[in-house]
């Protein structure tokens, strides 16, 4: 198969698809893989390195989405991209469709074969193993951001999460306790912050109790209790998910309203349409907004910040899935149910239910069209 790395594109985005030893592999594979110049620098990857490893240097986009069955990249396809997209070519990427129906039009118009690293599950676990590595990184920086914005320059209160010997920490909330708030959590309790984190899974709740030792607190999530948490908070991070579906708005404007002022709010749901009534999305180059007095940090590609980490992990996660289509097909790969799961859209129908319930789309299971 020809296996398409483009530049990304989105703004402050530095990560790539696809790193050197990923590419290397898939070239012994037999498959032909074809990177566009300069693909790799924003994570540190040369074109040379890429040629070392078998790939094939295109000067453009154009050449590399007229060449490839297979697109790989990291962010949804947008303007650029959705010109360049062949009718049913093959695209494996993050998609996030849920909150973006214009996006979901495109991609259906031109019956392409969208497979979202998001939503596809590991079924012995019932994890979703290539959103975890973004969401560990995510979950990290998240304390790292707050921690920036918290300092006093900078908008915030002036407060060190950790506090000093004969001054209290400070207090960090964190909404959901998946793999983005228990990333947060250790981060925020290395610091030495008042931790706790709210989830609605009492499992959940019990085992984020054994893994902290008692060092952070629990609280069963509902609207009270979130209330309650968000008027303490100094750092507030927002990690609820609901695979494949917009995130619900469990923080409203009125709790916004009782926070205190100069506190911090990081929506690391915000690909998802984010979790917070006041979060809309925004970049690196221009990360925080205010409103009521508390900063919002809601940047959509957190992880595009430290793209060599991120792209060298993300390629640990994917490249074993890239393998499997690569080599079988399409048809026969998504055999596979939890590769299976990560199909949102295909030949322009909606393959993923949670995608079309939230956008009020009519629903059609993969197995219907292969």
């Amino acid at each position: 198969m020809r296996i398409g790395v483009p530049t990304e594109i989105k703004t402050d985005e530095y990560r790539v698809g696809l790193t050197p030893s990923g590419t290397a592999v898939l070239s012994t594979d037999g498959h032909e893989v074809c990177v566009q110049t300069g693909a790799g620098n924003g994570s540190g990857f040369s074109d040379q390195e890429y040629k070392s490893a078998g790939a094939k240097i295109l000067a453009d986009a154009d050449a590399v989405y007229n060449t490839a069955d297979m697109i790989v990249k990291v962010k949804e396809p947008i303007d650029a991209d959705l010109k360049r997209l062949r009718e049913g070519q093959l695209l494996f990427t993050y998609l996030h469709l849920a909150p973006v129906p214009d996006l979901t039009a495109a991609l259906l118009k031109k019956k392409i074969a969208g497979i979202a690293y998001e939503t596809i599950t590991d079924e012995r676990k019932r994890t979703l193993p290539l959103l975890t590595p973004m969401s560990e990184v995510a979950g990290r920086m998240s304390i790292h951001v707050g921690a920036y914005y918290l300092h006093k320059p900078n908008g915030g209160r002036g407060i060190l999460p950790g506090g000093v010997p004969g001054v209290l920490p400070g207090d960090v909330v964190i909404i959901g306790g998946g793999v983005v708030g228990t990333n947060a959590a250790k981060m925020a309790a290395g610091l030495g912050a008042r931790v706790t984190i709210l989830d609605t899974n009492l499992e959940r709740l019990r085992q984020l109790d054994d893994i902290f030792r008692g060092t952070v607190q629990t609280l069963a999530s509902n609207s009270a209790h979130i209330a309650e948490a968000a008027r303490h908070a100094d750092l507030l991070i927002g990690g609820v998910l609901i695979p494949g579906a917009s995130a619900p708005k469990v923080v409203t404007r009125a709790m916004i309203r009782e926070m205190k002022k100069g506190s911090v709010i990081v929506d690391v749901a915000i690909d998802q349409g984010g979790c917070v009534e006041t979060a809309h999305p925004t970049t690196h180059s221009n990360p925080v907004y205010e409103v009521d007095g508390v900063i919002h940090y809601c940047v959509a590609n957190m992880p595009g910040a430290v793209p060599r980490t991120s792209t060298i992990a993300l390629t640990n996660a994917t490249l074993p899935y890239i393998r499997r289509v690569a080599s079988l097909g399409f048809s026969r790969a998504v055999e596979d149910p939890g590769l299976a799961e990560g199909v949102n859209v295909y030949k322009g129908s909606i393959t993923y239910k949670a995608v079309a319930e939230s956008q009020s789309r009519s629903y059609t299971p993969l197995a219907q069209l292969t």
